[in-house]
């Protein structure tokens, strides 16, 4: 995937993250939700290119727009997306830490039709390939890490979702000494954040949605981290329609070559609320600033951007 590529699809991070910002704290997530899905929706369509939607913001009767399938741009290169256009929707409704506009591109076919159901997760940072397993218990997973970063268990700080259906897993790390960041939404932000320096996270685990899953995979799989996932089916509903677009052992272990199936991929987060991984939309003299990271599998890239928007008669500060 090109640079000038990338660079586009930030772009559309960045504008929905702006759209999003304007909602914050205001304690309507719907409306920060759609407010940044008409935003990138209306920023793909200007891209000289012919995208295609395959985890976005639900089925063709769910979403008006971004839905799974939904094709978009001015026609061009053949590229898959997968979005989640606010995640995080009650934290940016309530001013609280990471939440992030996200995308992941890759050619057409690359990634996996993630049905809208659970998955359960494990995600580390590039010391853990190898290491941790998603078949291990907590425990195991945990001093694997601890022995992988070379510190004690007693300083491993591992992200979950704070969830009824977490608490045996909580139970089990808190039993090991670890220690636990509890975040209230926002997991394609914990998984990532296993792999990049100064978040404090070493370690992910618990269930969440499984198309985050994807997002998370084409991140991790440029910045050399490790994850895997495992579907988790609430009715034979979901699995039906999982049987129709998920080309994979439904039962089996998910790896990250499974879920993103090329080296051809990028995965771009712009932060909307402020968090430890990046800073959230700020205003100041008239014009408008964005922290993005962009991970590239193809050159092996992490970038962090700050962009500026001065608009007419704004100023530049850094």
């Amino acid at each position: 995937m090109q640079i000038s590529r990338v660079m586009q699809i930030l772009n559309v991070a960045e504008v929905a993250a702006v759209a999003a910002a304007e909602w914050n704290g205001r304690g309507d997530k719907k409306a920060a939700d759609q407010a940044a899905t008409e935003a990138m929706r209306n920023a793909f369509n200007e891209i000289d290119f012919s995208g295609r939607i395959v985890i976005g913001e639900g089925e063709r009767d769910e979403a008006p727009m971004l839905f799974i399938g939904e094709e978009l741009g001015k026609g061009g290169e053949e590229i898959d997306i997968a979005v989640d256009p606010l995640e995080g929707t009650n934290l940016c409704a309530y001013n609280r830490p990471n939440a992030l506009t996200t995308i992941a591109i890759a050619p057409k076919g690359a990634l996996l039709f993630a049905p809208d159901t659970y998955m359960n997760k494990i995600a580390a940072g590039p010391a853990c390939v190898g290491k941790v397993h998603i078949d291990n218990t907590p425990s195991e997973n945990v001093s694997a890490v601890a022995q992988a970063l070379g510190k004690p268990v007693g300083e491993v700080n591992v992200c979950i979702l704070l969830r009824d259906r977490h608490q045996q897993i909580i139970d089990e790390v808190r039993a090991t000494g670890a220690r636990i960041r509890l975040i209230d939404d926002g997991d394609v932000f914990g998984c990532i954040a296993t792999a990049v320096p100064g978040t404090g996270i070493d370690l992910y685990l618990g269930a969440g949605g499984a198309p985050e899953g994807v997002l998370a995979a084409a991140g991790l799989k440029a910045i050399g981290g490790v994850f895997m996932g495992r579907f988790q089916f609430r009715s034979d509903e979901e699995r039906a329609r999982a049987e129709k677009t998920a080309e994979v052992d439904l039962d089996g272990v998910l790896t990250m070559d499974m879920l993103v199936r090329t080296d051809d991929a990028a995965f771009i987060a712009t932060g909307v609320t402020e968090g430890e991984m990046l800073g959230g939309v700020s205003h100041d003299g008239g014009s408008t600033t964005t922290t993005s990271i962009i991970m590239s599998s193809w050159d092996k890239t992490v970038r962090f951007v700050k962009t500026i928007r001065r608009g007419d008669e704004g100023t530049i500060s850094f």
